[in-house]
């Protein structure tokens, strides 16, 4: 089954896409500019960045990504204006980047446990760097040990945090994004019918997990960020992640994709299916309530809606699902999850924080209905795209109709 698998991916060539060097050098001009852009506006004349998802923002950069998520070996000086400078990269033909280095060691792995002096050196360099572009005003750092602030501030410099700024750069999508995010959806709903087709009685919920993880490698993917996959009762509550668990007869199997896709972007899709033929009345009834939380809060999404007031006009849950809702009802995607999360109405109020849509953001509309007296429970989530008049449905797989009353 798996070499068929392959090699039907392989010639699927309704979902082949390649940008040319013109898109990619829009797409890297466009990212590295928002950066830039959100820098002056509040007056940081140089960004330190060692997220892995930001340094693939900021100048496309993709090796090593997870590692470096826990371990951060490399990292880009990103000034206002003037060369970039690229320290551990092993690529030298990154278009944004002018200048390459050797890292200086800034994690326990590579310098060992004396991170204060290593902090030391680091900020020596950055010193120099400043002083050879000229550069006096804010420095903001992603995240580094406290160690380099601690030093950055002895230093005399004002420091803010990098992330604010990538993230903020990384709300609004340029044309060449969307042509990216477009084609993660397409790998990811390419997936999602291959495991369906797979889905039977006696399959385990990590077997029918991995056909998605194939698919989006065979494409060029990169990772998938949780292992959302659940059957029967491990579906309620919901983020069970996938075990060895065989799929039971006329089941429900959730799935939430969390992919990172072809040149980075995600696709974040959840559908609930029946592994079976013959439906329970609850199963119906949460499948029923979630596929309705979602349609109404996907109407609501305009640009200039406040994020407050997408939680106040939200759907309004039954009672029995309350307890186990999901946690949030609408967040941002790009190249992951990103700003805004938007809660419930109601929750984390000392957490929540307001602000506004706009067009060519690109948000993702959730929804888990599970009672907590109950079995099983659904997860539904489309990913759609903020236009002027509304919205565009970005992620049109298909619903289990045998689940649902209203189609």
């Amino acid at each position: 089954m798996t070499r068929a698998l392959v090699n039907t991916v392989l010639l699927d060539k309704d979902i082949s896409f390649s940008m040319n060097s013109d898109q990619v050098a829009r797409l890297n001009s466009y990212r590295i500019g928002r950066i830039r852009n959100i820098m002056r506006d509040r007056g940081v004349d140089l960004c330190v960045i060692n997220n892995p998802v930001s340094l693939r923002y900021a100048i496309d950069f993709d090796e090593y990504q997870l590692f470096q998520a826990h371990i951060p070996t490399v990292y880009l000086l990103l000034p206002v204006e003037g060369p970039v400078r690229m320290y551990g990269a092993s690529r030298r033909d990154y278009l944004s980047v002018q200048e390459y280095d050797r890292p200086h060691f800034i994690s326990v792995f590579d310098g060992g446990l004396d991170l204060n002096t290593a902090a030391k050196t680091f900020i020596q360099d950055i010193a120099g760097f400043r002083k050879q572009l000229g550069l006096t005003g804010k420095v903001a750092f992603e995240r580094f040990s406290p160690f380099v602030t601690k030093r950055a501030v002895e230093a005399g410099w004002v420091v803010e945090d990098a992330e604010t700024i990538v993230e903020q750069a990384r709300t609004i999508k340029s044309a060449e994004e969307l042509l990216c995010m477009r084609h993660s959806i397409a790998v990811a709903q390419a997936g999602i019918a291959a495991m369906q087709r797979a889905m039977k009685p006696g399959i385990t919920e990590n077997q029918l997990l991995s056909i998605l993880h194939q698919v989006n490698i065979a494409h060029g993917g990169g990772w998938i960020d949780g292992r959302m996959l659940a059957s029967g009762a491990r579906t309620n509550p919901w983020l069970q992640e996938a075990s060895s668990k065989p799929i039971g007869l006329n089941e429900l199997v959730g799935f939430d994709t969390d992919l990172i896709g072809p040149y980075g972007y995600l696709a974040d899709i959840s559908r609930t299916w029946l592994c079976g033929d013959q439906p329970n009345s609850q199963q119906r009834a949460a499948y029923q309530h979630a596929y309705d939380e979602v349609s109404h809060n996907m109407s609501l999404i305009r640009p200039g809606v406040s994020f407050q007031e997408l939680a106040a006009k939200a759907f309004k849950r039954n009672e029995k699902y309350i307890a186990n809702r999901y946690v949030c009802s609408f967040h941002g995607a790009g190249l992951c999850d990103e700003y805004p999360k938007i809660y419930y109405d109601g929750d984390w109020p000392l957490d929540r924080y307001d602000g506004v849509i706009e067009e060519n953001m690109v948000l993702c509309v959730e929804s888990f209905s599970g009672a907590t007296d109950e079995k099983e429970g659904v997860k539904i989530e489309n990913q759609v795209l903020v236009t002027a008049n509304g919205y565009e449905l970005l992620s049109d797989y298909s619903y289990d109709e045998r689940l649902l009353d209203s189609l």
